[in-house]
């Protein structure tokens, strides 16, 4: 199996993507990138838990279910969220898909619209419908094309991120290729992402669903930036059936969802390399739980300390701090059994400090991302989360990101 996580692309065949500006963003970047499937596609998808939800999230979420997980075409807008924008932000998305349905000469419950930037301002549509003929003429199942739908789609971030896999079944090749988005307002749950993945698989969206919420509970619900759940996330798996090769069962299901779960895991962990303002990525290792849902739990708790982020931050090997964030955790353990490690280096056995180097560990915490474990002492059970410091750039940032 082969896993690209920059550089080349392995683009599943079925799809065809294009990016142009339109005018949303005040920069004048592209800003509105589409994805064509010209065959159609099965989909599923799944989306934030945050209780404010923005316009293209509900209409997407309808559409799918409209269509009985059939896509025709994909339409994104970037620097403008059409979040907390009422029932205009509501008629804006359902009029994207409308226009884009009529064009493809497909029902508008086969479009999926997307928005990503500031919320509650209004999504200046007209922009969008005026240049959907334009981009939907200029799809291509090209390299290039897919890596400006990757730039276009951006915000904060400082990169695309991309990452394909591909496999061998029945004789024939299977491609999985996914494009995301996101750097800031990352928590489980998904997070201010938007994440699209396309593969050439034979797949009901039945089965796409089972796998898709099995892969992201172990890889984007893994991840955390700054703890702020968004109102735009969504994770859409299409799957365009154009390799001949089913993967509902058997070795070739085992196959797709490892490919899936490599596909996924890269672009969680380039989501976190390019959080806002990171220096640092971490990533915690919590082991003897008792069960998985625990050492999450802690693992949660101890990424969303602002004492302990701003200490990874300096590279200060303040182990007190990751104790203290154990112990408010509400996993009923005994300290007394507590072990952290920086790395190698052994901070805190039974709960107390042990001696180190602070010159070495300091030195460890200084690389651009390194490891941090937990042993609980209570069973058998081990999570992996992956996050990040905390550090000035970051208000910088969010301070300044509406003016």
């Amino acid at each position: 199996m082969t896993d690209h996580r920059a550089g080349e692309l392995l683009l599943p065949e079925g799809f065809c993507f294009s990016a142009l500006a339109a005018g949303i963003k005040a920069s004048g970047r592209p800003d509105l990138a589409v994805v064509e499937a010209p065959l159609g596609a099965n989909a599923a998808a799944l989306f934030t838990t945050n209780r404010v939800v923005a316009a293209p999230v509900i209409v997407g979420r309808n559409n799918l279910k409209a269509s009985g997980g059939r896509l025709r075409a994909i339409v994104i807008n970037a620097g403008n969220a059409n979040c907390a924008t009422g029932k205009l932000g509501l008629r804006a998305a359902e009029e994207v898909c409308r226009a884009a349905g009529k064009l493809l000469n497909a029902p508008a419950s086969q479009v999926f619209p997307s928005s990503t930037g500031i919320i509650g301002v209004p999504l200046p549509v007209e922009k969008i419908t005026n240049h959907l003929s334009e981009a939907l003429r200029a799809t291509q199942p090209t390299q290039d094309a897919a890596r400006a739908f990757a730039q276009a789609i951006l915000t904060t971030d400082t990169r695309p991120k991309w990452a394909s896999a591909r496999f061998r079944a029945d004789g024939e090749d299977v491609t999985v290729m996914g494009i995301a988005k996101g750097s800031g307002m990352i928590h489980p749950n998904l997070a201010t992402m938007l994440v699209y993945i396309f593969t050439d698989a034979v797949a009901s969206a039945g089965v796409l669903r089972d796998v898709l919420a099995a892969t992201t509970d172990e890889t984007f619900n893994c991840i955390s930036v700054d703890g702020d759940t968004s109102t735009n996330d969504t994770v859409l798996l299409c799957a365009s059936g154009a390799s001949g090769v089913a993967v509902a069962k058997g070795k070739a299901a085992r196959d797709f969802a490892e490919a899936l779960e490599k596909v996924c895991r890269s672009l969680s962990e380039q989501i976190v390399s390019d959080g806002e303002g990171v220096r640092h990525v971490v990533t915690l290792k919590i082991e003897q739980a008792r069960n998985i849902a625990e050492a999450r739990q802690i693992a949660r708790v101890i990424a969303h300390s602002l004492l302990v982020k701003t200490a990874w931050a300096g590279a200060d090997p303040n182990w007190g701090r990751i104790l203290a964030a154990i112990g408010r955790s509400g996993v009923p353990l005994d300290p007394g059994r507590v072990n952290i490690f920086i790395g190698k280096h052994q901070v805190c056995r039974n709960g107390m400090a042990h001696p180190f180097t602070e010159s070495a560990v300091h030195q460890y915490m200084s690389l651009p991302s390194y490891e941090i474990s937990v042993r609980l002492g209570r069973g058998k059970s081990a999570g992996r989360f992956v996050t990040c410091d905390l550090t000035a750039e970051y208000v910088h940032i969010n301070a300044d990101y509406s003016t």
